[in-house]
């Protein structure tokens, strides 16, 4: 690894929460690697060999069943690539591949398993992103059991708006296929709420969405929110 993407490297949250010594054992013998968009990285029921962290771009998490196939969580910058399965020395229970054009740090997961044990700050650093990991997917089980496909995607709208910037115009960042797997609905079902959503002021024109009407949605989401304030 040279000296630039071993500095990039080094920005991971979980690194920098580490002490150096140990920093630096875990990149000896790790890499960062640039994967194009669709690359497979990972798939389901194989060993847990590298620690995958996305330093950059989109890694979609997904899982399959005879001919069918479903987007169980999108991951990005920061995010560690089903991390429990490192830890227990398992299978990963999903498959990941890259979205788009992404950089990828690659730690042996023995080497993670060793880091934990010796070293506290990475220890607690780590179980962090695994509780967060546990809350996302717990409140995705919330969504799917007990949410209607509008109330889905208008919920979804809300959050993406504000986590860029609250403009109330936003980009989906990958394909609607991809965002109605996320959303566990069938692509057409997710074509047909997107059309129910222009009476709550929601303009789609392609990958581009324009929220006219922020409250009237936020209203629709409104049970999703008071979900997340009880959990």
């Amino acid at each position: 690894m040279r000296m630039e993407e071993r500095a990039e490297a080094a920005q991971c949250s979980f690194l920098a929460a580490c002490r150096p010594e140990t920093a630096e054992y875990l990149l000896q013998g790790a890499f960062l690697q640039r994967f194009p968009a669709h690359t497979q990285l990972t798939r389901e029921g194989e060993r847990a060999d590298f620690l995958y962290v996305v330093l950059g771009g989109a890694v979609e998490l997904y899982a399959s069943w005879r001919d069918r196939e479903t987007t169980v969580v999108v991951l990005g910058p920061n995010d560690g690539v089903i991390d429990a399965s490192v830890v227990l020395d398992q299978p990963y229970p999903q498959s990941a591949r890259t979205l788009e054009a992404s950089r990828i740090l690659m730690v042996p997961s023995k080497s993670v398993r060793h880091a934990l044990e010796e070293d506290g700050g990475f220890a607690a650093a780590f179980t962090r992103e695994i509780a967060r990991s546990y809350s996302q997917m717990a409140q995705e089980l919330k969504n799917q059991k007990l949410r209607t496909s509008l109330e889905r995607l208008a919920n979804w709208l809300v959050q993406r708006d504000r986590e860029t910037g609250g403009t109330r115009r936003l980009v989906i960042p990958f394909e609607k296929k991809i965002l109605a797997a996320r959303l566990g609905m069938a692509p057409e079902v997710l074509s047909r709420s997107f059309a129910a959503l222009a009476k709550f002021g929601v303009r789609v024109d392609g990958a581009q969405v324009t929220i006219r009407d922020l409250p009237a949605l936020e209203d629709l989401a409104g049970a999703e929110k008071r979900l997340e304030a009880a959990s």
